[in-house]
């Protein structure tokens, strides 16, 4: 009889943790009795139509944040019961969030082996002088009560055991790309005119992705930028590119359900984040064959495309890294010359054309998902 296992997390809407439960549940549904709950009922990412999914809640996603904290304990309680009541062996959650709700379900007695995924670099996604950074880094300290915690970076994972100290036992396990899949929609057309070079970036629309960088960048480039991505920051950004006047040249394209055929399209993937836990569409540029430029942010970039130079150390300049280009922070002057250069520099272009899919082919999901199936086959200990 095959191991039945709740995965949590809050909903399938847009982002990184989420694209990577879509993409696992379709391969680990094949060995697992597997029942996905979510707290929201925003479900963007397509899923097994097997899939059995439960709602934990239906949350408002604008509610409070005094509110979703005094919740916790009490979706904890429910979700004790949810396990037990099904006698689950395992409890997986992604994101924080969730994983709060997981390690409370332990505590209160759930009885299933409870694996919490953290996928952000912790002490930068929290660094800021508001009430949910406060929380956080306090809640933090229930991840010394997982069975095990699995981050998707060894920065991420280097984070919770020196900032925090946490000492659970930890492993890592990158994230998972479906080339196959990748491979299929890259082939598709785009519906808008690409006209000259074309730089395209993806990811929400938000203060820790730096959009306005790249906004700033490429203002005078004789070049266009394409961004994929919906948030908060949208009126802003588009506020910029109406002052700077260069809406002719720099498109906000929103939310795409296919973002593989755009990248295909275009000639070089830029990446502004200030911090990052692992960023996946890094792996998904260089698998549409695209030269990638990307800050050295915490923590991703480094371990993708500098896998084997020092992964404690940030450029404080352009670094020609074995697999893309780092450039440092927030920097705006080398983030330009970077993009110049891939422009004007045909042979730079080239070469990492060719090695980019070679690189990607190492965190394909057949891959990836050996390590997943270990991690779940394991008795509990």
């Amino acid at each position: 009889m095959s191991k039945k296992i709740s995965l949590l997390l809050y909903s399938l809407a847009p982002g990184g943790a989420e694209r990577q439960v879509s993409i696992l549940l379709r391969y680990l549904q094949e060995k697992f009795d597997i029942t996905l709950v979510l707290m929201n009922d925003t479900i963007f990412y397509d899923i097994p139509d097997k899939t059995k999914v439960v709602y934990l809640e239906r949350s408002d996603p604008s509610e409070s944040g005094i509110k979703k904290f005094f919740k916790l304990p009490i979706l904890g309680w429910k979700y004790k019961n949810f396990l037990r009541n099904n006698h689950f062996d395992v409890s997986l959650s992604f994101m924080s969030r969730p994983n709060y709700i997981n390690i409370f379900a332990k505590l209160f007695g759930s009885g299933a082996k409870t694996i919490i995924s953290e996928r952000s670099m912790f002490s930068h996604q929290y660094s800021y002088k508001n009430l949910q950074s406060f929380a956080n880094n306090q809640l933090v300290k229930l991840y010394n009560f997982a069975d095990m915690i699995i981050t998707n970076s060894f920065g991420n994972r280097d984070d919770l055991e020196k900032t925090y100290e946490i000492h659970a036992k930890m492993d890592t396990i990158y994230n998972a790309i479906d080339l196959t899949k990748i491979m299929e929609f890259k082939k598709e057309n785009v519906d808008i005119e690409k006209r000259r070079f074309t730089f395209i970036t993806v990811g929400r629309l938000d203060e820790g992705k730096n959009h306005l960088l790249l906004i700033e960048a490429v203002k005078n480039i004789d070049a266009d930028l394409w961004i994929i991505g919906e948030g908060v920051l949208r009126e802003r950004l588009q506020k910029k590119i109406d002052e700077l006047g260069i809406g002719d040249k720099v498109k906000l394209l929103g939310r795409q359900n296919n973002p593989y055929k755009f990248l295909s399209a275009c000639d070089c993937f830029v990446f502004s984040s200030n911090h990052e836990g692992f960023p996946n569409v890094i792996l998904e540029a260089l698998a549409c064959d695209l030269p990638v430029i990307s800050t050295d942010c915490k923590s991703g970039p480094r371990e993708i495309l500098a896998p084997n130079s020092d992964q404690s150390y940030q450029t404080k300049k352009i670094e020609l890294a074995e697999f893309g280009v780092l450039v440092p922070v927030g920097n705006i002057v080398e983030m330009r010359k970077a993009m110049e250069d891939i422009m004007q520099n045909d042979e730079m272009r080239e070469k990492y054309k060719k090695v980019s899919v070679q690189r990607a082919k190492d965190f394909d999901v057949k891959h990836i998902l050996k390590k997943w199936e270990e991690l779940l086959d394991e008795r509990n200990s």
